[in-house]
């Protein structure tokens, strides 16, 4: 893949195939050429990101850096009159494999930022290419709280636009919830203001579907003003044979809105990499006498090892930090539970540690993030694009990723994590599981990622994208 800031998309390149039978025959010479002529000329040089996961990563014939909206117009409407595949980046961070051998531009969007918090602190400005660290750095020296996921790397747009789970969805609801207007350019070229008020259809499908539709380069969301922006964390570890009796433990805590649990299967960190069971637990504005009363099923059940501390909103996602390491190999598949079944946990134990301890893959990890919904769910049936499945169904989002350096292992992870799939969604379960669309692997029906909201998304993808300019990304066409 060949990397450009928009000084030098004009370094030579290879030939680029046609992308479709009407498509005129560009190379990626003359691709960049061309953009170059078409967008604004900036001293800003914006590095382009690594991708997080190496599997199935685009493969670009052009990257376009744009610092404007003028840019990200001129991009849309050439690559639509071209039909040259476009994918915009946001963070970088997709888990699901995209199709463009080599013959796509990528119109990379991390110039845009900003955030901007209002004066009355009830609502916030994002850019398009901010990412969580960004707009929680911003939100806190404005004395604010606003919904993200738990991540900072990743893309705070790309992830809201799918849903957006994160440590405040129990109190503000899912990202998509909190999300008041958009900025958006259309497969057209045009940069329309999107709303409740101005153009609704489509601001019902943006929140859950986005990137079928267009590129956004500024989204205004809630925010909330307060003093205390603290949380009280705590990590536990536990020996492996007592995963069922953790999971039966959290499957039985009564999440309070300001708490939230995830439970990790992951590389202790020791001499050898020794797999082990942790469980984090999050409630915000709380102190140690509190947390340990809203844990106190998992302390009681022993832990090996135990830590909490309280942290500042900035220090909230830092434990996840680790996660945010660029390239490498993590096809991550996923699904969403109903319940945790206790008794399906050790048998997803021996299927994780046998494929850990492979040379390279000390770092794979099993993730299974508990939220209260009661605050998702308080904005009813099909108010938003995401599925209402997701919403009203999932007890928690479960999500195995193979972690590991050399792609000899390919066939062995996609089993491994496959096959941890099928055990979460079998039919002893419950209910059809739904999945996730910011977590999901790729190849899952789109039924199982829209659900009862893929009818409409499908009749408003033709009317707002019928040429599908926009559709590398779970395409509704």
């Amino acid at each position: 893949m060949a990397i450009f800031t928009m000084r030098s998309l004009v370094a030579g390149l290879q030939l680029l195939s046609l992308v479709a039978a009407a498509a005129i025959d560009l190379s990626p010479r003359s691709v960049a050429t061309d953009l170059q002529g078409l967008v604004t000329t900036s001293s800003v040089d914006v590095a382009v990101r690594e991708r997080w996961n190496e599997v199935d990563a685009p493969i670009p014939a052009v990257i376009v850096s744009a610092t404007c909206e003028k840019d990200v117009k001129a991009v849309v409407k050439y690559c639509a009159k071209n039909k040259l595949p476009l994918v915009p980046q946001n963070g970088g961070n997709g888990w699901a494999s995209f199709n463009l051998n080599g013959t796509a531009v990528i119109l990379n969007l991390a110039a845009f930022n900003q955030v901007v918090v209002s004066a009355d602190k009830k609502t916030a400005v994002i850019g398009g290419g901010a990412i969580i660290s960004d707009v929680v750095t911003a939100a806190d020296k404005a004395g604010v709280l606003i919904m993200t996921g738990n991540c900072n790397c990743v893309g705070a747009l790309g992830a809201a636009l799918g849903g957006g789970f994160g440590n405040l969805v129990g109190e503000l609801g899912m990202a998509v919830d909190n999300i008041i207007s958009l900025r958006v350019v259309t497969p057209t070229g045009q940069a329309i203001d999107v709303s409740r008020t101005s153009n609704p259809d489509l601001f019902w499908a943006m929140r859950g579907a986005g990137p079928n539709f267009g590129v956004v380069t500024y989204a205004t969301v809630k925010a909330v003003p307060t003093a205390d922006r603290t949380a009280w964390l705590t990590a536990l570890t536990f020996d492996h044979t007592k995963i069922a009796d953790v999971a039966q433990a959290i499957q039985e805590l009564a999440l309070l809105p300001n708490q939230v649990v995830f439970f990790i299967l992951g590389n202790s960190g020791d001499a050898n990499n020794t797999p082990t069971v942790l469980v984090t637990g999050f409630l915000r504005g709380g102190d140690e006498a509190a947390g340990r009363k809203a844990f106190e099923s998992l302390y009681a059940l022993g832990p090996q090892t135990n830590s909490s501390s309280v942290a500042p909103y900035t220090g909230w996602n830092v434990a996840n930090d680790f996660f945010c390491a660029r390239g490498e190999r993590k096809p991550a598949f996923h699904t969403s539970l109903h319940n945790m079944k206790a008794s399906d946990w050790p048998a997803v134990w021996d299927l994780y540690a046998d494929f850990q301890k492979k040379p390279g893959a000390e770092n794979s990890a099993i993730l299974v993030e508990v939220y209260n919904y009661g605050k998702a769910k308080s904005v009813g049936r099909g108010a938003t694009g995401v599925s209402d499945e997701l919403r009203f169904n999932s007890f928690a989002q479960a999500v195995a990723i193979p972690w590991y350096r050399d792609a000899a292992l390919d066939t062995q992870a996609f089993s491994f994590a496959s096959q941890v799939r099928d055990i979460w969604a079998s039919p002893d379960s419950g209910k059809t599981n739904t999945a996730y669309i910011n977590f999901a692997h790729g190849d899952e029906d789109l039924t199982a990622i829209y659900g009862s909201s893929l009818p409409r998304l499908k009749t408003l993808k033709k009317k707002y994208d019928p040429k599908n300019v926009f559709g590398h990304w779970f395409s509704l066409a």
